[in-house]
């Protein structure tokens, strides 16, 4: 959730103030935070902004619709995801009933909804009734952000590939969605390499006992956490990013932009209705597959192996669509736009029309990084 004023910050302030409220755990991915409200409360007060960015799934952020202070602002919903009815995942269809009304009720009260990208808007039951209002503002990433990788760093992702010669990286939190078994299996077919799988999280037991069962203890790792300058330091010498994920919960992927930053191809699952086909068709820096099919994902992978000049190819490609689409620059000025006209006098206030062609007004184009937890 962020809060946004038209006024100047004090004069001893050069950032913008983060406030963040402590959770206590976790219930079905969402977080606990029973302080979220008294923070929220104090912060408007505080702050006295004009509008409210509210971002879902967020199960905190229904707590706008019950305090006065928030209730009497703008508020643009930024739509990260749906919450999926998973065929994986089956407690979540249940909690979904639960969930639904109040974000239903969140989604009538906006003034605007930001999606992330138009397949992701179309396949959306959720958006299904607010498609007047909705906006597509793809997630955009700074590389100014995310720096090189210095010696040290570079040595430890050294150590970790050792003498492959070929690199597969996938990053992301250890869970249901994310097909990094389909990547195990996958990687039974791919001689010569090393895969690794960076991040925590519930199947990470799953996932050795999986690695072992195979007898692939040489070829994939599961090496945890990463800081962020080791992390830095994988992408720089990786040969190429894979993101096998197997639902619409991967609604982007905005590890493809930090793929991009380091001009590394990519291999990613076309999830139908999810937003990380679409931007690796946009970028065209990358090979797609059918999600959860570990006998294709390893033909794209090998492909990709044996020919060095497409992987060179398909790296500049997305270093070029970074400059050119998915940088932060064109993100800001569409959101900035947006405040602009949520704000504007009431005769300019929704419904919007939709406009599903690319970043706001201005042009075409595609946070803050997120690491594996």
């Amino acid at each position: 959730m962020a809060l946004h004023s038209s006024s100047s910050l004090p004069k001893e302030q050069e950032e913008t103030p983060i406030y963040r409220a402590p959770c206590f755990g976790r219930l079905l991915y969402a977080p606990i935070s029973p302080a979220f409200p008294v923070w929220l409360n104090r912060t408007i007060r505080t702050f006295r902004p004009d509008l409210l960015h509210l971002h879902l799934p967020n199960t905190s952020a229904f707590w706008a619709m019950a305090i006065p202070a928030a209730r009497r602002l703008p508020w643009i919903v930024h739509w990260h995801a749906d919450v999926v009815a998973s065929t994986i995942d089956q407690r979540l269809a249940l909690a979904y009933r639960l969930y639904r009304p109040f974000e239903q009720r969140l989604l009538a009260t906006s003034r605007a909804v930001i999606a992330t990208s138009p397949p992701y808007l179309e396949a959306s039951t959720a958006l299904a009734s607010w498609r007047e209002r909705c906006h597509i503002v793809p997630l955009g990433l700074n590389p100014a952000r995310i720096a090189d990788p210095d010696p040290a760093a570079r040595t430890r992702a050294e150590s970790l590939w050792g003498t492959t010669r070929f690199r597969v990286l996938a990053i992301g939190r250890l869970t249901y969605y994310k097909g990094h078994d389909v990547l195990i299996r996958a990687a039974a077919n791919l001689e010569n390499s090393r895969v690794l799988i960076v991040g925590t999280g519930e199947h990470r037991e799953r996932l050795t006992a999986l690695i072992q069962s195979a007898g692939l203890g040489e070829r994939v790792r599961l090496p945890g956490f990463q800081p962020e300058a080791d992390l830095n330091a994988l992408l720089a010498s990786c040969d190429v990013l894979c993101l096998p994920s197997l639902e619409r919960t991967e609604a982007f992927g905005l590890v493809l932009l930090e793929a991009m930053r380091f001009g590394k191809p990519v291999v990613v699952s076309d999830i139908p209705g999810s937003g990380a086909g679409w931007v690796t068709r946009q970028a065209g820096h990358g090979l797609l597959v059918p999600p959860g099919d570990a006998a294709a994902l390893a033909a794209a992978l090998c492909a990709l192996q044996h020919d060095p000049d497409r992987q060179q190819t398909l790296g500049r490609a997305g270093a070029a669509a970074l400059r050119e689409q998915f940088g932060i620059e064109p993100v800001a000025a569409a959101v900035a736009a947006l405040y602009r006209r949520v704000l504007a006098p009431a005769r300019l206030s929704p419904p919007f029309p939709s406009r599903e062609r690319g970043v706001g007004d201005e042009g075409r184009g595609m946070k803050h990084r997120q690491h594996p937890e």
